[in-house]
């Protein structure tokens, strides 16, 4: 399939992703936030600078979007059918560094969850999820 865009509009979209406050990073801190549980941001120092840090419950949460963090057996991870040895180097960049700093995380002795984006679509799953996840803590 060809892209919609040109190139020059395609760099332009691409260019304006944001890597932290995503609305999907928003809609899992108010669930949290919700749940009564407080929480730092985006910790430098971490591996992977996680989106939500529990410092004393030593867990951390990430937000990852489908495509970027190439999840397994989701739609929305399809990859391009254009320009596609520069996607696949990216994307499977992407999944090492992941699975590199949430070991790391774990060594740390972190708690690491990953949310997907596409969990965001049920919303009772997604707390039930989180709830569970935070009480073991």
């Amino acid at each position: 399939m060809a892209d919609v865009f040109t190139r020059k509009q395609r760099s332009r979209v691409m260019a304006a992703v944001k890597a932290e406050n995503t609305s999907p990073e928003r809609k899992v801190r108010s669930i949290v936030h919700r749940l009564g549980y407080r929480f730092s941001l985006h910790r430098k120092d971490l591996p992977g600078k996680p989106d939500i840090v529990l410092p004393r419950h030593r867990g951390v949460i990430f937000v990852h979007g489908c495509f970027w963090h190439q999840h397994p057996r989701c739609e929305a991870a399809a990859r391009p059918a254009t320009n596609t040895r520069y996607w696949t180097a990216k994307l499977d960049r992407n999944i090492a560094r992941d699975k590199r700093n949430l070991r790391t995380l774990r060594r740390m002795g972190w708690k690491p969850l990953v949310i997907w984006e596409c969990q965001l679509k049920k919303p009772a799953a997604l707390e039930a999820k989180l709830r569970g996840f935070l009480k073991k803590r």
